[in-house]
């Protein structure tokens, strides 16, 4: 697993159709030029059944957006860990705001990951929620209050306390956690203000897998972060 280091931008494709099976793949792919260009990490998070196919065809980390705390056995319909990662997945989202799991759930599934050697990016809803999380010592948290999840309205515009509020409290807690700022990321500019307030990159998705011309999209948000000087401390190796 190559160590993510710097600003990361992730990609979640959710379900939309515009990011679903062969448009998986070319989405990815332009992630993966930009990436290329700039060199900023990008990470995309397609459908599990797009994983193994967009893995193959990109260099560009994957993740999956979910999965179960179960080890393997007679759990039909459930998401194994070991099997995201053999699909070629280095990693996976948790607890979004579309998949919450409780608390209990969320430590046994960072047990799974770290099993399987999975990174971890944990959503929290709330400077407390935030905190919580961090004591179970996941890689990264995505700070994401859900009511501006696919608003276009970013939460580091709107409620810009929530983020310095909740990096603050997580220092407190760990040092290595990576801290991003999600909901409602859109632009250049919110990916901007999410860096000036401390974070050390962002989620975003219908911005960029619902834009007409994705890769100019990503080129904005990449080229942010290229040309932020100061140097963020990553916790994710």
């Amino acid at each position: 697993m190559k160590p993510l280091r710097g600003f990361l931008l992730v990609v979640n494709f959710k379900t939309y159709v515009e990011a679903t099976g062969k448009r998986a793949i070319e989405l990815a792919k332009l992630a993966g030029e930009v990436s290329r260009e700039t060199g900023v990490t990008i990470i995309v998070a397609p459908q599990f059944t797009d994983i193994e196919p967009v893995s193959k065809t990109v260099d560009i980390p994957v993740f999956s957006q979910h999965l179960d705390s179960i080890k393997p056995g007679a759990h039909t319909g459930h998401v194994l860990a070991e099997a995201v990662k053999s699909a070629g997945a280095e990693g996976t989202l948790l607890n979004h705001s579309e998949r919450r799991i409780n608390t209990s759930e969320i430590a046994d599934s960072l047990k799974v990951c770290s099993d399987a050697d999975l990174l971890s990016l944990v959503c929290a809803d709330t400077t407390q929620a935030s905190v919580n999380i961090a004591k179970m010592l996941p890689d990264m948290i995505a700070i994401e209050p859900p009511e501006l999840i696919g608003t276009g309205i970013s939460v580091s515009k709107a409620r810009p306390e929530l983020i310095t509020e909740s990096i603050m409290q997580i220092r407190k807690v760990s040092h290595s956690v990576t801290v991003l700022c999600g909901a409602g990321v859109s632009t250049a500019e919110d990916v901007s203000k999410a860096l000036e307030l401390g974070s050390q990159g962002v989620l975003v998705s219908s911005a960029v897998v619902k834009s007409k011309d994705p890769k100019v999209i990503l080129e904005g948000m990449a080229g942010v972060m290229i040309s932020e000087r100061r140097s963020p401390v990553s916790g994710v190796d």
